[in-house]
């Protein structure tokens, strides 16, 4: 097959925008003189991280709809208009030969406009409940694939494809990489590592029970990325075995260094977790649609893979039971081996190849 030429659509949050930089990493691996191009939604996060990935981006003038009667809605009905004109141009001017639509805002209008324009569309749906953008594609995608069992509620049946969802290889190969990462970090190596991952916005909840409980990390050290939105207290400094960041860029090195994980348990969390076999608390976030969060969470848990502290028992219950279960060796083995298990560590090639059928085709 000839260098595709690639079109990349979605974001939001790091649950849509890394799959997406993990697919074209595996493309650009095989083909490396493919043609990839994303397209995003002016002023979120891909317009940051995915020019760190090395990547051109073009962003669109689109947002969701409120859900409660706001003056922002006035302008939805512009910002469809405009964004699907651009789509006509991007896609005029770029000639893809395949769309790739990861959900989030600037999905649709680009994959709406693909599939008029009869490209070959490719939908990746990392959760088990799909958003508004993939569902409303679905019908005219040439492919979808999906990580959970059960999305013909949503998807036409024949069009799916179970590949799990795409982790950068990076960010979860880790042989070799400890004892960089301790350096890398300046960490203790006689003191174990506590890793902390509210998601890639951080979570609040998560972030005020270590605040409120600083002093009680005395015999570990913590990695504790918070998100930009969050400020701790000024006690923080006083604490030199406790490291804040507003965000990780180098995952590889904070999950060589963890001995042990609190995260939020969205898909691509968990996709990664399964694969760099940690041993973790999953704090599912309650903001999420059928809370599908909790759902697969205590997938996890009820195959001993994960323990879990709901979001609402965070303050009195999360700091307590990370340092205790840091204590137990066998529940960290246990954990680590059974969440091992669960991994899928070639959703990415496995989607490389729907692409590439799509591109026969």
């Amino acid at each position: 097959m000839k260098s595709p030429r690639v079109i990349i659509s979605g974001g939001g949050t790091g649950g849509h925008i890394f799959p997406a930089i993990a697919i074209a990493n595996s493309i650009r691996e095989k083909y490396p003189e493919a043609r990839i191009h994303f397209v995003g939604a002016k002023g979120r996060m891909e317009m940051e991280k995915v020019p760190q990935a090395g990547y051109e981006i073009t962003g669109l003038w689109i947002s969701g709809l409120q859900r409660r009667i706001t003056a922002k809605n006035l302008s939805f009905p512009f910002k469809v208009i405009s964004s699907l004109w651009n789509a006509r141009k991007i896609l005029k001017e770029f000639k893809p030969d395949i769309a790739i639509g990861v959900g989030g805002y600037a999905s649709g209008p680009l994959l709406k406009v693909a599939t008029g324009r009869k490209i070959k569309t490719l939908i990746q749906e990392q959760n088990s409940y799909p958003g508004i953008t993939n569902k409303l594609l679905a019908k005219k995608a040439d492919r979808i694939c999906v990580a959970y069992d059960n999305l013909q509620r949503w998807f036409p049946k024949d069009k799916i494809t179970i590949t799990g969802n795409p982790v950068r290889k990076n960010v979860v190969t880790l042989e070799g990489k400890r004892d960089k990462s301790i350096s890398f970090f300046n960490l203790d190596p006689n003191k174990k590592t506590l890793l902390i991952v509210g998601g890639s916005l951080g979570a609040r909840s998560i972030n005020e029970s270590i605040n409120s409980n600083l002093d009680k990390f005395n015999d570990i050290q913590v990695i504790w990325q918070m998100g930009k939105s969050f400020t701790p207290s000024t006690e923080v400094k006083n604490y030199p075995n406790i490291l804040p960041k507003e965000f990780i860029y180098e995952m590889d090195m904070a999950y060589a260094a963890a001995d042990f994980i609190i995260s939020r348990a969205g898909a691509m969390a968990i996709s990664e977790l399964s694969i760099v076999a940690k041993p973790c608390i999953l704090v599912p976030s309650p903001y999420v649609s059928e809370d599908h969060q909790t759902k697969k969470a205590m997938a996890l848990v009820n195959k001993k893979a994960a323990l879990l502290v709901k979001d609402i028992e965070t303050r009195e219950k999360l700091v307590e039971t990370a340092l205790e279960s840091m204590k137990d060796k066998t529940l960290q083995n246990n954990l680590s081996e059974n969440i091992k298990a669960l991994g899928k560590p070639n959703a990415t090639d496995l989607i490389l190849k729907e692409v590439e059928q799509l591109l026969k085709d």
